[in-house]
């Protein structure tokens, strides 16, 4: 079964985040880090694996690795997208439908009450990933990978990730707290387009650098 609750483009509303540059005052320099590590990654092995952490891998990180992506085909790096918590839970409904909302299909691919699985696309990809809720070491999370955490408990958990080539703290503001709320839907699309801006912005560089 199909869910796709828009006619947005994904690839549209990627572009547009990216002239947004309002989000990048006061974090240009941390993403600049971010692409500059990357883009050594890749000239060194021409892959990187990132993997967003965030405490329960349901929101924020599951947000990341979607847009991460769809940058990667934009720009067409060989670079690929995972996510992981410190604890299982599940991709959230919330979050689901905010990616739908911005022109990304989810597919059934095997459900269970607790935590199911998708394979997520939009109209312009060739490819698609499979996401669930799991912990950040879980083996479909290729190894070794650059961590990039977005929660401060995800964070302090940085120095017992042995497996990161480099880990760097790229704070989100937490949507499990607006759940249930009347600003709920209003936090998760603003969040969903800040992530979007960042992960154009990173992306972007790392394409500069390495051409």
């Amino acid at each position: 079964m199909m869910l796709r609750t828009s006619n947005i483009s994904a690839k549209s509303f990627f572009i547009n985040a990216t002239k947004k540059n309002n989000f990048l005052e006061g974090r240009r320099n941390l993403l600049l880090q971010i692409a500059e590590s990357m883009a050594k990654e890749y000239t060194k092995n021409e892959i990187v694996n990132l993997n967003f952490i965030c405490s329960d891998n349901s929101r924020e990180s599951q947000l990341c690795q979607a847009w991460a992506f769809l940058a990667a085909h934009h720009y067409g790096l060989n670079i690929h997208s995972f996510s992981g918590g410190l604890e299982v839970s599940s991709f959230h409904r919330n979050t689901i439908k905010t990616l739908q909302k911005t022109g990304f299909s989810f597919q059934l691919e095997d459900f269970a009450h607790q935590n199911p699985k998708y394979s997520i696309s939009y109209s312009d990809s060739r490819n698609s990933i499979i996401v669930f809720s799991k912990l950040y070491d879980n083996s479909a999370n290729k190894e070794p990978f650059i961590a990039i955490t977005t929660s401060k408990k995800a964070e302090e958990h940085c120095p017992l990730i042995s497996n990161a080539i480099q880990c760097y703290y790229l704070p989100l503001n937490e949507l499990k707290s607006s759940d249930g709320t009347d600003e709920q839907e209003a936090n998760y699309l603003a969040i969903s387009e800040k992530v979007a801006t960042e992960i154009g912005y990173i992306f972007a560089a790392v394409k500069e650098i390495i051409s």
